[in-house]
């Protein structure tokens, strides 16, 4: 078992141990930059997750702040081994891949409203081919 090292940032370091050269607590990843905290929307094979945070974007046209979504690609260490609907704190990092530049460092617990986002969604879709379905039929109808 591998003992776990300090990262030089605030957070608790993974109760279990893992065996991967890209973990920045027991392999030789150092992080750096920036910090962001958001919501695992995807874990794919390969030790990969896709987040997303919303974000304050300022237009100046309008005075106004308008809400904005980002999704990163991340690195999912398998002592962390986040799932979907977590929230996670990630740390920016070298270049892993061709997308990953960013590394999970925390697991911080559910996102209570994930669920409730992902039903939306997905009944938003299924109304929208209902729609389509519908305008189908009335424009054979016309013909």
């Amino acid at each position: 078992m591998k003992k776990s090292k300090s990262i030089g940032i605030k957070v608790k370091l993974p109760k279990q141990s893992c065996e991967d050269k890209k973990c920045p607590f027991h392999g030789n990843l150092k992080v750096r930059g920036r910090l962001f905290t958001g919501t695992v929307i995807n874990t794919d094979a390969h030790k990969s997750a896709t987040i997303e945070f919303e974000r304050s974007y300022y237009v100046v046209k309008y005075e106004r702040h308008e809400k904005r979504i980002t999704k990163l690609r991340v690195h999912n260490p398998s002592c962390i081994d986040a799932k979907k609907g977590d929230k996670v704190k990630v740390s920016e990092c070298r270049p892993l891949s061709k997308t990953k530049k960013f590394v999970i460092i925390e697991k911080i617990g559910k996102d209570i409203l994930f669920k409730q986002r992902e039903e939306a969604l997905e009944e938003s879709k299924v109304k929208e081919k209902e729609r389509k379905k519908e305008v189908k039929e009335v424009k054979k109808e016309g013909e």
